[in-house]
C-alpha cells in the first residue's frame, strides 16, 4: 500500500547520512528554484528560442561564470533528483535485494551523468568554423 506524504516529516534524529540528506534535500531544493527560474529566463524570455543555438552556447561558454552556473545546475539537479529517488527506493521496494540493487543502478547512473556533464562543461572548445552568424536581437 502507497503512503501518501504530507511533506512535513521530521528531521531524522539518528545523524549521519540520513540527518545529511534531509538537510541536502531542502538546501538544494531552495537553490534550484532560483537557479532554474534565472536558467529558463535566460535561455527562453530573454533570448529568442531560435537563436538558441551552437553561436550562443559558445558565446556563453566563453565566460566561466557560464559553465560554473551550468555545472551548479548539472549538479543539484541530479543529486537532488537521485537523493529523491534513493528516497523513494527505500520507502517503497521492501525486498532488501531489490533495494540494494536499485541503489546500486540509481548511484551508478549519478556518477555516469555527472561524468559526462562534468566532462562536456570543462572540455568544451568552440570550433571556429561552426559558429556562423550570431542572432540579432531587437
Amino acid at each position: 500500500m502507497l503512503r501518501i506524504s504530507s511533506g512535513r516529516g521530521p528531521r531524522p534524529m539518528s545523524g549521519g547520512f540520513e540527518t545529511f540528506s534531509w538537510y541536502y534535500f531542502r538546501i538544494s531544493g531552495a537553490a534550484l528554484v532560483f537557479l532554474v527560474i534565472a536558467h529558463l529566463i535566460i535561455m527562453h524570455v530573454t533570448t529568442d528560442v531560435a537563436c538558441t543555438t551552437y553561436a550562443f552556447v559558445a558565446a556563453r561558454y566563453g565566460n566561466i561564470f557560464w559553465r560554473v552556473f551550468d555545472w551548479l545546475l548539472l549538479t543539484l539537479a541530479l543529486t537532488h533528483g537521485m537523493n529523491g529517488l534513493r528516497i523513494t527506493i527505500d520507502d517503497y521496494v521492501r525486498s532488501a535485494g531489490a533495494r540494494m540493487w536499485l541503489m546500486s543502478i540509481s548511484a551508478i547512473l549519478l556518477v555516469i551523468f555527472f561524468m559526462l556533464g562534468t566532462i562536456t562543461l570543462i572540455t568544451f572548445q568552440p570550433v571556429a568554423s561552426a559558429i556562423g552568424p550570431h542572432c540579432v536581437i531587437k
